[in-house]
């Protein structure tokens, strides 16, 4: 072969090279925004790097992976269910009390669940490895409940950081992320 022919099959393999990588990542994006949706736009942001954006995530996952999830023995579920709506009764006369008692169950929930019980962004962050759709629900109600202990909450913000709440619980009660993992087995 003469040293031309050489070089277009080197530049060719190199273009197809450089194509699948391409590709690949362009498909692992497209995996990472679909599983986390909008968590992966607020990684994004606060990294301001898709690559390491993308690494955070990826390690979460591994992260999440490593845990025991299980699901909830129904009379569990039952009892949490029920202090839930205990926690929504008592909203009307102490909304302070209730939303404190509500952060306290969510907790309780996800150690029941297999979550280790830390920080509250840690917390937040492996919740949305499984629940991408409702972690900002978490989000703002535990923001609604610091402006809450600053004294710069009222009644109805207190009701709003309640309806964000209940929006996670019923999701870490549902188990839906146990769902997913089963059928993606099957």
């Amino acid at each position: 072969m003469n040293t031309s022919v050489v070089i277009a099959v080197v530049v060719i393999t190199l273009m197809v090279l450089i194509g699948a990588v391409l590709i690949m990542r362009e498909q692992r994006s497209r995996r990472l925004r679909e599983r986390f949706g909008p968590e992966y736009q607020r990684t994004l942001q606060e990294t301001g790097n898709r690559t390491r954006a993308e690494a955070k995530l990826k390690k979460l996952e591994k992260r999440v992976e490593s845990f025991e999830l299980k699901p909830l023995d129904p009379a569990v579920r039952a009892r949490f269910e029920s202090a839930w709506a205990k926690i929504q009764a008592r909203f009307v006369d102490d909304p302070r009390g209730a939303l404190a008692e509500a952060d306290q169950l969510l907790r309780d929930l996800m150690e029941a669940r297999g979550y280790p019980v830390t920080d509250f962004e840690q917390r937040a962050a492996d919740v949305s490895v499984n629940h991408a759709l409702v972690v900002e629900h978490y989000r703002a109600g535990h923001e609604i409940s610091l402006r809450q202990a600053r004294g710069q909450a009222n009644t109805e913000d207190l009701r709003q950081a309640m309806i964000h709440y209940r929006t996670l619980f019923a999701e870490l009660a549902n188990e839906p992320e146990l769902s997913r993992v089963a059928s993606a087995g099957s």
